[in-house]
């Protein structure tokens, strides 16, 4: 049987701290070797003489709304969207209807994934407070995680930090990692009443930022830490959306030092409460955007350590559901087709390195995660590989945009880098705009 090979040429690879000029040669999904000048006659050849050559993105947040809500967004369209922006693997979150808090409909979530996935995928298991049983049982490649992010919009008993006793247990019981959706909804609904009383339901987009404020977020974090602390297991704050959160964080370096550990994501980065004049509820997330000295704080953090990876929170909804008033326009939006060309223009503007990028983008991921033989650029590991030119400008328009919905916060923005090439388990699946392959990712497998 002929066996399937990719050699890569001239590359500049960022990995591991390092940026430097290689070949790639890959066989059967596999890289075998990394050297200069490799010399082989393969069938299938990249000439990537003036790209850079990441390891696959890893984005260990989505919600990709299968089952249940796929006139929005599904597996099939929202992995397509992924590789367009460099993405070999994502992660989706458990509230899916019906939600993943069983096992049973995780793994149908898996069988879909299976037929029409075209990036690799993990998914969370959904944790509430009755199904204890079911996460003590978990082993390490049943899920990537166990969360309760998104499951309180259905059943606000789900929100952990809300209920200190259970985020105590499930601590203690769980052989996955903890990540959790870190408001206290007790102070947003608060704001929320005060807000009505003097607006209405219709109020300025704006004031989601002092809805769901930097309060809300800091006393929940500080809480949820405080808990972690008690115990000495590990804790994930996902989407840490405040500079004041990133006191209660660590600056180790080294990942696998930390007891507890935050993903920031792009549009916290990215927008401030300034945007909501312009973009409205386009830029309506669960934690809000807020200030811009929350923005550039948290880039801050981004670079000295307190926060260890970036993710998206790709969460798509319809235009027309985003447009509703206030108190009906749901928060969420896409961002996984340009999560890397946005991280790169920090490097244009030198506030981030490449070699940075790659640390929270993939390496930190992948060690948080425990995901086997990805994330890195290696030999014996599997070759998803992302392909960029930094020097290609592009403008975001709703004639290129994958996403189901079909709208972006970026749109009409122009970005200075551009994907070339996305590789996925050896394959090409994306090139020059085009997906080109068919479904092929399979699903991430997890270290003991």
């Amino acid at each position: 049987m002929m066996k399937q090979q990719l050699l890569i040429k001239n590359a500049t690879i960022v990995n591991e701290g390092k940026a430097f000029s290689s070949d790639i040669f890959i066989e059967n999904g596999i890289i075998n070797t990394i050297a200069p000048n490799i010399r082989k006659v393969v069938s299938d050849t990249i000439d990537a003489a003036g790209l850079y050559l990441f390891p696959g993105i890893i984005d260990p947040h989505v919600h990709f709304r299968e089952p249940g809500l796929t006139y929005k967004a599904d597996i099939h369209t929202e992995s397509a969207a992924a590789i367009a922006g460099g993405v070999t693997s994502y992660m989706d979150m458990p509230n899916t209807i019906p939600n993943a808090t069983n096992k049973t409909e995780l793994a149908k979530k898996y069988e879909l994934a299976a037929n029409t996935s075209f990036a690799n995928f993990g998914f969370y298991f959904g944790a509430t407070s009755d199904n204890l049983d079911e996460i003590t049982s978990l082993d390490a490649n049943e899920c990537c995680a166990v969360t309760d992010d998104g499951l309180y919009f259905t059943n606000k008993e789900s929100l952990l930090v809300e209920q200190p006793d259970v985020l105590r247990k499930i601590l203690r019981v769980s052989p996955k990692l903890v990540a959790i959706h870190s408001e206290l909804e007790s102070v947003v609904n608060d704001n929320l009443e005060k807000a009505i009383a003097k607006y209405g339901d219709n109020m300025p987009v704006h004031m989601h930022a002092h809805i769901r404020s930097e309060d809300a977020c800091y006393k929940a974090t500080k809480l949820a830490t405080e808990i972690a602390g008690e115990s000495g297991n590990h804790l994930h704050i996902l989407h840490v959306s405040t500079a004041k959160e990133l006191d209660l964080f660590e600056s180790y370096k080294d990942i696998t030092k930390k007891k507890i550990t935050s993903e920031v994501c792009i549009h916290h980065l990215y927008f401030s409460e300034e945007d909501y004049d312009h973009l409205g509820a386009r830029i309506k997330w669960n934690p809000s955007v807020k200030s811009y000295a929350d923005k550039i704080g948290l880039l801050d953090g981004l670079r000295n350590y307190q926060v260890d990876i970036v993710s998206t929170d790709h969460a798509p909804h319809l235009l027309s559901e985003k447009e509703q008033h206030y108190t009906k326009s749901p928060g969420g939006g896409p961002m996984i087709q340009h999560s890397l060309v946005a991280m790169l223009e920090f490097v244009k503007t030198e506030k981030l390195s490449l070699e940075r990028i790659a640390e929270v983008m993939c390496h930190n991921v992948a060690e948080l995660y425990k995901i086997d033989g990805r994330g890195y650029i290696r030999e014996g590991y599997y070759a998803d590989i992302t392909l960029v030119d930094l020097d290609e400008k592009w403008q975001v328009q709703k004639s290129n945009i994958l996403s189901k919905c079909g709208w972006s916060a970026f749109e009409g923005r122009y970005f200075s880098s551009k994907i070339k090439y996305t590789i996925v388990n050896g394959n090409i699946a994306y090139k020059d705009g085009r997906i080109i392959s068919e479904p092929c990712g399979v699903r991430l497998r997890h270290k003991l």
